[in-house]
Order: structure tokens, then sequence, then C-alpha cells
């Protein structure tokens, strides 16, 4: 599985699988602006992900990990390239980020 969306931000959760002891499910938010979770916004698109050991995050830099809900966030987004081999979900993409 393998789908690349145009999305503004993302954000990453979790929750538990059929068998609370087995994989979790990946749950990925699809958002048109950024830190979506401090205005309660909803996703224009929900995935859905069964059976997720890990989530990597690959060429992307502007990311944040909020310790009070789990949840990974990552702004700035042109666009963001989910994949699933297995058990592991790979998200890619490309920001709109100011130069170092």
């Amino acid at each position: 599985m393998e789908k690349t969306f145009s999305a503004k931000s993302v954000v990453v959760s979790r929750k538990p699988g059929k068998d609370r002891d087995g994989p979790w499910s990946a749950f990925i938010g699809l958002f048109d602006e950024n830190n979506p979770h401090l205005k309660g916004k909803a996703p224009f698109e929900v995935l859905d992900i069964p059976g997720v050991e890990k989530v990597r995050i690959h060429e992307l830099r502007n990311i944040s990990y909020y310790l009070l809900g789990n949840d990974i966030v990552i702004n700035n987004l042109k666009k963001v390239t989910i994949a699933k081999e297995k058990d592991i979900v790979t998200l890619t993409g490309k920001q709109d980020l100011p130069s170092d």
C-alpha cells in the first residue's frame, strides 16, 4: 500500500488493535492547515492502518511529538506519501520550510 496526499499537516496517532497485546493500528489524520490539534479541526481524511509495529518518518524535519496525547504532528507539508510494507508504515514527503 502506498498513496500520496496533498496536505498541510498530518497527525500520527495510535489505537489498540483487535487484540490489545498484538499489533496496534496507526491512525493518521490529514489536514489542510498547520497545528490542527490546537484548533480542534477535523481531518479532511483519516487513514486507519491496522497491524503496525512502527512508523518511520523520512525526509521530513518539522516534527513535534506531543506527550499529552501521544501524537506526532508534522507541519508545513506540500505533500506526504504514506506506505505500508508488512508491519511498518513509512511517511515521506516535501515540506515548505525556511532555509537554515
